[in-house]
């Protein structure tokens, strides 16, 4: 039994066929008691003995779903490749918005104006960015359906312009130097609990995304080499990722390790749990220490690092490879280098720019 985000209960076949994992949905719970969920499943069981597939047995002329074609395009392409975080949204999304309209509906019967049915009251609750989303996702498995031969084309390409325009969002960022210096002071006053102070600071030394800081485990830094290795499975672009740690950040993960050096993560959850920090623990450090959301998130300190390296003149492929982007285009796929040695001389002369305006300042660092 699955139980989906709204409370509503269905039955599922799981069963493997061709080294594919695959599953059937066999009912809804109240309508379709234990009983009957049991004797579907012995049927199909003694059908796939004699040769024939589990889901042709329940019902010969039944098309593919697209809840059946969803979770399998889930399975292969979304919950192996992906962050959990990110399989975790996907699968949501799906269970909330799309299986309950349309999760029992053939695939290759869902018309493009059904679909909008489904997507304009979220976009009509102010979530626009979340029904381009759920669109995105049907889309996707819509082309895995013509590719597998459950539907002949993606609908939801039918659909462009019928939402909202996506409005240009950017993480709010302090980028004046003013600005980075009053951030450094109130940074450097902070009286709160000293693992999240030393999470603000090293997010801004390592300029790693807020999920990767948060996740940092201590197993991933090498003190004696300076330098944090971050697996494939943590980042964004499923591609591993090593940055080089200036020696203030060094001094810092010193400082913290006998705090949280018998724990997981550099960076523990108050509560001892075993999970990491909460994502957040540095948004409510910024509001206490007086930034609003407009001033500074926690992405900004990524935002602030790359305005004003590229102010200092420093080489914008050097800056991207430190900040873990991909080109793309024919230079992406050739340009295969990481600028190691010269990340290193910048991400320490990064943090020592930081203490020269630390220091110039009206606090000792």
């Amino acid at each position: 039994m699955e139980v989906m985000p709204t409370g509503k209960k269905f039955w599922r076949l799981r069963y493997s066929e061709d080294g594919a994992r695959r599953k059937l949905t066999l009912g809804q719970y109240p309508a379709v008691p234990l009983s009957e969920a049991r004797a579907k499943r012995d049927e199909l069981r003694e059908a796939k003995a004699r040769g024939i597939a589990p889901h042709e047995a329940l019902n010969p002329a039944k098309k593919p779903t697209f809840s059946d074609v969803a979770l399998e395009w889930f399975g292969k392409h979304v919950e192996p490749v992906r962050t959990a975080g990110h399989a975790q949204t996907v699968r949501y999304r799906l269970e909330a918005f799309l299986f309950p309209p349309l999760g029992e509906r053939p695939l290759d019967e869902i018309k493009a104006p059904e679909l909008l049915s489904v997507l304009r009251p979220v976009e009509e609750s102010g979530r626009v960015e979340t029904a381009r989303r759920i669109k995105q996702i049907f889309g996707q498995v819509a082309r895995y359906g013509v590719a597998t031969g459950a539907c002949e084309s993606d609908v939801s390409s039918a659909l462009r312009g019928a939402l909202a325009p996506k409005k240009p969002q950017h993480f709010s960022a302090l980028t004046r130097v003013e600005d980075i210096e009053r951030l450094l002071l109130s940074m450097a006053a902070y009286q709160g609990s000293p693992v999240v102070r030393c999470a603000l600071w090293f997010s801004l030394y390592t300029l790693g995304r807020p999920g990767e800081v948060r996740r940092a485990e201590w197993s991933e830094i090498d003190l004696e080499r300076s330098v944090w290795e971050i697996p494939e499975e943590k980042m964004k672009k499923r591609r591993p990722h090593a940055i080089p740690l200036s020696r203030q950040a060094v001094a810092l993960l010193a400082e913290l390790r006998p705090l949280t050096g018998h724990w997981r993560y550099v960076f523990p959850s108050a509560r001892n749990d075993g999970r990491p920090m909460s994502e957040n623990a540095v948004r409510v450090a910024l509001r206490s220490m007086g930034f609003s959301n407009e001033e500074m998130t926690a992405h900004g300190f990524r935002s602030l690092g790359s305005t004003a390296l590229n102010t200092l003149g420093y080489r914008a492929d050097v800056i991207e490879a430190a900040l873990a982007h991909i080109q793309g285009g024919v230079r992406g796929v050739y340009n295969r280098s990481d600028y190691w040695e010269e990340r290193r001389t910048m991400m320490q002369e990064w943090a020592d720019w930081l203490d020269g305006l630390l220091t110039s300042g009206d606090s000792p660092p």
